[in-house]
């Protein structure tokens, strides 16, 4: 799949913007007056500009509102009243720590959790794509959790359970692309199975469907080296979990912290850039690849 910037900075921002609210909401003891204030407004500035980034991606960013009717049937659609959600009840939370020195700990509570579901719903727009085999595997629910956990645990401050998370992460990470490999490789989707005529015998095109470049080709049937991808993950692991770790077992400053923050910050970039340029559509069958 083609990885466009909008996407990719949607699924980072947001899982991180809503992974500092499920500690801002669960907190004990919550921060208050203008710590919290400063806390609520980085998580709300990451969760709120990626999902306001994942419009750019649409043709007709005008008719985004209308994902709202769909909830009995589109994870889009229940992600969007998650965040709506969320945001609503940890506003006012947030209200009354920073204005009243007063925790309001249903809603708190009520937040975390709904913020959790925020980021499982997101992750279910890609797991529910069985033409997708890479994304239709259980460490698509499972890894975006994982990050927005760990990067809210490391943005709330709290150190002594960033550094376990962290290489408990990067373990997760390396076992789900191993299986992620044997799950594609194991698909016995071909160009028989999508035609049906898999039946009759080895099938394959007789020439190509046509001679330029179209959509599908451009975003569907994108495709990056196995030599990149190689490079990028270990890139990936080393920006995203080992800096991060390394910089958070030195004796503390915050020039060390705000480090350890934009390396992982980074580091998942690079994740969720090879989330979508590693996967692979079946509709490239069709055309030969």
């Amino acid at each position: 799949m083609h990885p466009a910037p909008s996407i990719i900075a949607f699924t980072t921002l947001s899982g991180l913007g809503f992974g500092m609210l499920v500690f801002l909401g669960l907190d004990v003891p919550a921060p208050r007056g203008w710590a919290a204030f400063w806390f609520f407004l980085v998580a709300y500035a990451l969760a709120v500009g990626g999902l306001l980034s994942s419009t750019f991606h649409l043709g007709h960013p005008e008719r985004a509102l209308k994902a709202f009717t769909q909830w009995r049937s589109s994870w889009l659609s229940r992600e969007a009243w998650f965040a709506v959600a969320t945001l609503v009840i940890m506003g006012l939370y947030a209200v009354g720590l920073v204005f009243f020195d007063t925790r309001l700990r249903i809603f708190g509570i009520l937040g975390g959790a709904l913020g959790l579901a925020t980021v499982f719903a997101t992750s279910m727009i890609y797991t529910q794509m069985q033409t997708v085999p890479r994304w239709n595997h259980w460490s698509t629910p499972i890894t975006f959790l994982a990050f927005a956990v760990t990067g809210g645990a490391l943005l709330t401050g709290r150190v002594e359970l960033a550094r376990a998370l962290l290489p408990l992460l990067m373990v997760l990470q390396i076992f789900a692309w191993i299986d992620q490999d044997r799950h594609e490789k194991a698909d016995l989707t071909d160009i028989g199975t999508a035609t049906g005529l898999g039946s009759r015998g080895r099938v394959r095109a007789f020439e190509a469907p046509h001679t330029g470049e179209n959509y599908l080709t451009k975003e569907m049937v994108f495709r990056i080296g196995r030599k990149h991808a190689s490079v990028l993950k270990v890139i990936a692991l080393a920006l995203g979990m080992l800096i991060p770790t390394f910089l958070l077992f030195l004796p503390f400053h915050h020039a060390f912290a705000i480090a350890a923050v934009l390396s992982h910050l980074a580091g998942v970039f690079v994740q969720r850039w090879l989330f979508f340029a590693e996967a692979r559509h079946v509709v490239g069958f069709y055309y030969g690849r």
